[in-house]
């Protein structure tokens, strides 16, 4: 068992190891018990199956920060750790309740019931964490061979920040989207759902021989993977811009994007209600990306500091959404 002990981008392979298992684990209860039959998540399952998902990745950072105090890696700085896992995934849960709006105009517009979105979003993980880990290894690689990358990703954090500050928002097109074409072009695909199923077999209307249709609950899985790549051009170099440590970006990442298909029904419903959250975004981006420059000219910042500014930023927006929407509301009523 010697080589449970090795070390593998930093970190013995018995942390990826424990990590994997309690990823599977979870997917394994969502789709083995939670998804064994089509039904709607209602908005109160729907919270206490987020709060269970937050329960988990708070629990895990709790872990990290042992593991680290302990001296089980290389470091023994168990509350850097630990304030820095924190603080990516809060950022990485609130720019993901950010992207829920997008994933609802995907399921609208292939008109994809509530019943089979959830199958659709739990196996979304699955490529999430194959397509976040190529992402946050690459990123890993350049920031190792070349630390000025960091200043890069810095800029481009605050670049983002302030676009998002003054740029109006607008509703993606889904039906202009380039993937949804390319993919409509070279697959068969049937017009009509086929229950939860992603293939079905269906005869060729030349030939008449049985083939392999796609069907619009794939396709529709196919663009919330292509959507949560363009996300991560955000999330990536924000939790990179906190700290360098692999493990560390990528289980926050993972963690934080599990529980959001849990909690996407009932922010899907009231997603309307966080208005105001993106200019939070915004500010927590510019922060993130100016404490990059900051730690070069004066020194780094407390990683509690860095904690505590993030989620009051986040907090601020949520609650400031909700106050103004219900202010909003009960005018026009």
């Amino acid at each position: 068992m010697e080589w449970l002990f090795l070390e593998w981008i930093g970190k013995p392979i018995w942390m990826w190891t424990a990590f994997l298992g309690i990823v599977t684990a979870l997917l394994a209860f969502d789709l083995g018990v939670l998804n064994k039959t089509d039904k709607e998540l209602g908005i109160a399952e729907s919270l206490r199956l987020s709060a269970f998902y937050i329960g988990i990745a708070i629990l895990y950072g709790g872990g990290i920060w042992w593991a680290y105090e302990a001296g089980q890696i290389t470091t023994s700085d168990g509350t850097h750790a630990g304030l820095t896992y924190f603080t990516g995934f809060f950022i990485e849960k609130a720019l993901s309740i950010d992207n829920v709006f997008v994933i609802s105009l995907i399921f609208t517009f292939f008109a994809i019931p509530r019943a089979y979105q959830y199958r659709a979003l739990v196996w979304g993980i699955v490529a999430v964490i194959v397509l976040r880990g190529i992402m946050i290894a690459v990123g890993a690689a350049l920031v190792q061979e070349y630390e000025w990358v960091l200043y890069i990703f810095g800029a481009f954090l605050i670049a983002t920040g302030i676009k998002m500050l003054v740029v109006p928002e607008s509703d993606p097109d889904v039906s202009k989207n380039p993937v949804v074409k390319f993919m409509r072009a070279r697959m068969r695909v049937t017009d009509q759902l086929h229950a939860q199923k992603f293939f079905v077999r269906q005869p060729d209307p030349t030939t008449g021989k049985m083939v392999i249709w796609a069907t619009p609950l794939f396709l529709a899985l196919v663009i919330i993977n292509a959507a949560d790549l363009i996300f991560a051009v955000d999330s990536v170099p924000a939790i990179f811009a906190i700290t360098t440590d692999t493990f560390i970006v990528y289980t926050a990442n993972i963690m934080a994007i599990l529980g959001l298909r849990a909690l996407y029904f009932a922010l899907a419903a009231m997603v309307h209600r966080f208005h105001y959250l993106k200019y939070a975004l915004a500010l927590v981006l510019v922060f993130i990306g100016g404490k990059i420059f900051w730690n070069q000219i004066f020194g780094k910042v407390n990683p509690a500091i860095s904690l505590g500014v993030t989620l009051a930023m986040i907090a601020g927006g949520i609650f400031y959404s909700l106050w103004k929407t219900r202010q909003q509301a009960n005018h026009t009523a």
